[in-house]
């Protein structure tokens, strides 16, 4: 009981965080749509808790697995265990991700809100390994630099899950490109595995 307490306690936090603030939906990072949190499911369905630690750096690592152990050890309980538990791992994982950015946590948002066009464009763009799609959509003085994140994109993207470092090597090159198209003219890449979470619905040895 002590374990479902101190989830029932990280995810009522987590809430009350989300209904505090407001926030334009661009990036995707920290909604149940995005891949940090797909990502997150993954982990727990699968046991491998390298799904979700390719989102965080290093510095991070530690408290990720904690959260991931604990989860772990909940969601066998019963369904109402098993549904907090996530919760709790997905917003630590996710709030552990912002942090790396350098960003507040502000709770996980509900699938189906609105993502912004170029969001929406960039993810395509990965998917069909070409950039058209975003092409009409930046400025056109940022193209020549946005061709070359988004070549180093393609170049990291079919890694291995069991090489935790090429996975953040991906996460960040992924950043880099995202925060550019968005509008990011630094295309800041926080740490080795931070950026908003987009799609990393890519090929994963």
């Amino acid at each position: 009981m002590h374990l479902v307490t101190r989830l029932l306690a990280a995810v009522a936090a987590s809430v009350a965080l989300a209904l505090a603030f407001v926030r334009p939906a661009r990036a995707h990072c920290d909604t149940m749509d995005g891949p940090t949190v797909a990502d997150g499911r993954r982990a727990l369905d699968s046991g491998e808790a390298n799904h979700a630690l390719k989102w965080v750096d290093e510095a991070h690592e530690a408290e990720v697995r904690e959260a991931f152990e604990l989860a772990r050890r909940v969601r066998v309980l019963g369904d109402d265990a098993r549904e907090l538990a996530d919760r709790y791992f997905l917003d630590t994982l996710v709030r552990l991700h912002r942090a790396g950015e350098g960003e507040p946590f502000t709770g996980i948002r509900p699938s189906g809100e609105p993502i912004d066009a170029k969001v929406v464009a960039a993810d395509r763009c990965i998917a069909e390994g070409d950039l058209a799609a975003l092409e009409a959509l930046v400025p056109g003085e940022q193209l020549p630099e946005l061709r070359n994140r988004f070549d180093r994109v393609l170049a990291t993207k079919d890694f291995d899950v069991d090489d935790l470092a090429a996975a953040r090597a991906y996460i960040a090159a992924y950043v880099a490109f995202f925060h550019l198209a968005e509008g990011d003219e630094h295309g800041h890449a926080h740490g080795s595995a931070s950026g908003d979470e987009h799609g990393t619905h890519h090929a994963h040895r």
